[in-house]
């Protein structure tokens, strides 16, 4: 049996996805056209290819927990010089990807694990690439904005060529805008947001 290295996210939408791609792959980032525009609830893990189907079964129950709920970026933020990272910031939407998060990487589900760095949501568009691009990406794009509803999240897989696919959609059990964060809801389920 193998591996493969798995990634769980919230995928931007279009518009929005293609165009931070390319503004991305424009600043000089080499990643940018293997990596979805994305909004990370599980960084890059490295499972047993067996342990797939015990995966998807999690994430569908993290999933019919979950509600809809409005999603906005806003802005641009850094992490250097921590880590050489440009990103949009995420001004709506940030605590329920906070717990999603924390439900996808449960300690009593297959993929569970510490992270790095404190979680932190964000769209990455630029990463490791010169100080001037990445000031560049800073700049340009401290006016950006979107929104869109979010409902649901997507399981990915890291191909040998590098590039990020994606392998199953998961939608949110219940449709609408969530009550307040933390509180659940009648229905049983959780609602973010």
């Amino acid at each position: 049996m193998g591996t493969v290295t798995l990634g769980v996210s919230i995928a931007v939408p279009e518009p929005y996805g293609s165009r931070l791609q390319r503004l991305r792959a424009d600043f000089g980032d080499p990643a940018a056209h293997g990596i979805p525009t994305h909004i990370t609830l599980l960084p890059p893990t490295e499972a047993d290819t067996g342990v797939l189907p015990a995966v998807e079964t999690h994430l569908a129950e993290v999933a019919a927990a979950g509600r809809a709920f409005p999603m906005r970026l806003s802005g641009t933020g850094t992490f250097r010089p921590v880590s050489p990272v440009v990103y949009v910031r995420v001004v709506e939407g940030a605590d329920a990807c906070t717990w999603l998060q924390k439900q996808v990487r449960d300690a009593s589900g297959p993929i569970a694990r510490e992270l790095q760095f404190p979680y932190h949501p964000h769209v990455t568009v630029a990463h490791g690439i010169a100080e001037d691009a990445m000031d560049r990406a800073f700049e340009e794009l401290s006016d950006y904005s979107a929104a869109w509803d979010c409902t649901g999240f997507g399981l990915y897989e890291q191909g040998a060529d590098g590039v990020w696919r994606q392998l199953r959609t998961f939608f949110f059990g219940a449709a609408g805008v969530p009550a307040q964060a933390g509180a659940p809801t009648s229905e049983g389920s959780h609602p973010i947001g």
